[in-house]
């Protein structure tokens, strides 16, 4: 069952999309719909569960606009497995949409990854205490003997503490003492010699005509868990052996069965899958005439199309069905047209979306608003160096006049034009701190500066050709 407060209502989720992405309000409204209609899924009868299905998003709109970060987003914030794929990539020579299952098992990947962090995070403190005494072990080694009496020259004779009466004792309260200073992190730098174990057979080559990746790390899955595991040596500080034999002991403490079936019904229940470039695949083929690589196009929508209606596909984790995987598609469409797809893929897509090109005043909002712009994170970047760098309004304003002038002279690639334009206006700067610019600098970035440095950007066509 999807747990509730895992998922926001539409209102709730929209308001998170704001907070890092400016405009697209009706994209935004869409998906938020389609990510609120999971958990009201599986709220539903049970009878009913089966009949609903997902309604798909078509995104048109151009380069830069926000149609993946809006995906990515959504995902991130359902807490769900997302992957992304192009959908020329199945246009490849020797592709020809062969394998465009490989998204469907990227999915369940990202899924089982999910569910083994969550696994470990629940075993970490049982793990830890595994490692502890694994490290205790190298340090001090227990004593097998526990009836030979300590010699009296110990001089616990003036301690307050009782006088341990065998080496056991001695033993058990040495390696207590022991186990603070690990705790406390004073013995960090100490170096030990753990066993740690390794594959039997790290690589063995598979070569088959017509077999893909997948198979290929199928078979030297299968062979390598066939041969046993060997353990070697290291010497390594105990702050690395921590982290080492962390991951190695919660392991242990995961059940593989368990992770793997929650996860194939977290990537059925909950999956994302975004395909980017669909406008690439599309063509007048669909229409009935053409040859060569508009043949090729059809094809791959020929089979993307029963994994987006619906099939079952095998994993090397199990058999996932894609029935309510939300798929969601984006194009351009600048050539070809959603039109140009052929019917049953246009008809797996029953929400469109376009997507608006960005103004002067979305890249002055993009600049100031998100909490991941641009201009905070090279903030954080140059006060890593103590140096505090600051940007007034008039200077985001300009910054976004100019970045809109380049996009509309030379190609229109979107917000991604601000990572040009703020690169060209601050790469000095980076490169003299520290050297030049030291610690507790301020650097405000005015009007006239970013006229100064980029005034050439919309001048110099030439020169904006080579900007991307």
């Amino acid at each position: 069952m999807i747990d509730s407060s895992q998922y926001l209502t539409p209102a709730q989720i929209v308001a998170e999309l704001d907070k890092y992405i400016i405009g697209q309000h009706d994209a935004k409204r869409n998906v938020a719909i389609a990510l609120r209609n999971r958990w009201r899924r599986m709220h539903a009868p049970l009878e009913m569960q089966k009949e609903i299905v997902p309604n798909n998003i078509l995104m048109i709109g151009a380069t830069g606009v926000g149609k993946t970060e809006i995906a990515r987003r959504l995902a991130s914030i359902a807490d769900a497995p997302f992957t992304k794929v192009e959908a020329s990539k199945f246009t490849e020579v020797g592709y020809v949409g062969r394998d465009v299952e490989s998204m469907v098992r990227d999915l369940v990947e990202q899924s089982v990854n999910m569910v083994r962090i969550k696994k470990k995070e629940e075993v970490k403190q049982q793990a830890a205490q595994a490692v502890e005494d694994i490290i205790l072990d190298a340090l001090i080694p227990p004593v097998s003997q526990p009836n030979n009496r300590v010699s009296s020259t110990l001089g616990y004779q003036n301690n307050e503490e009782k006088e341990p009466e065998t080496d056991q004792e001695l033993n058990e309260r040495t390696r207590e003492k022991f186990r603070l200073m690990i705790r406390n992190g004073e013995l960090d730098e100490r170096k030990i010699e753990i066993k740690v174990s390794q594959s039997a057979a790290p690589g063995i080559g598979v070569m088959a005509p017509g077999m893909d990746d997948v198979s290929m790390m199928n078979i030297q899955e299968m062979i390598g868990g066939m041969l046993p595991k060997k353990s070697k040596k290291r010497k390594v500080t105990i702050a690395e052996a921590r982290k080492i034999l962390l991951d190695e002991e919660a392991a242990k403490l995961i059940d593989m069965d368990e992770v793997k079936e929650e996860a194939i019904k977290k990537a059925e229940n909950a999956g994302v899958i975004f395909i980017d470039e669909i406008d690439k695949v599309a063509s007048a083929a669909s229409k009935g005439g053409g040859g060569g690589p508009d043949v090729s196009r059809e094809g791959v929508q020929r089979d993307l199309l029963p994994i987006v209606e619906g099939s079952s596909v095998n994993t090397k984790y199990g058999v996932i069905n894609t029935d309510h995987i939300l798929f969601i598609a984006a194009g351009a469409f600048h050539v070809a047209k959603p039109s140009d797809l052929i019917p049953e893929l246009q008809g797996r897509f029953p929400i469109r979306v376009e997507l608006n090109s960005l103004t002067k005043d979305d890249f002055y909002q993009i600049l100031k608003f998100p909490k991941n712009a641009l201009t905070k994170q090279y903030e954080a970047l140059l006060k890593a160096e103590n140096v505090t760098l600051t940007f007034n309004d008039e200077a985001l304003e300009k910054i976004a006049e100019i970045a809109f002038e380049v996009n509309a002279e030379v190609e229109n690639i979107g917000a991604r034009r601000l990572h040009t334009v703020m690169s060209r206006l601050l790469n000095d700067f980076l490169f003299d701190v520290p050297d030049k610019i030291g610690a507790n600098a301020h650097i405000a970035v005015t009007k006239e500066m970013v006229e100064e440095r980029l005034s050439d950007m919309v001048k110099n066509r030439d020169l904006s050709q080579y900007i991307l």
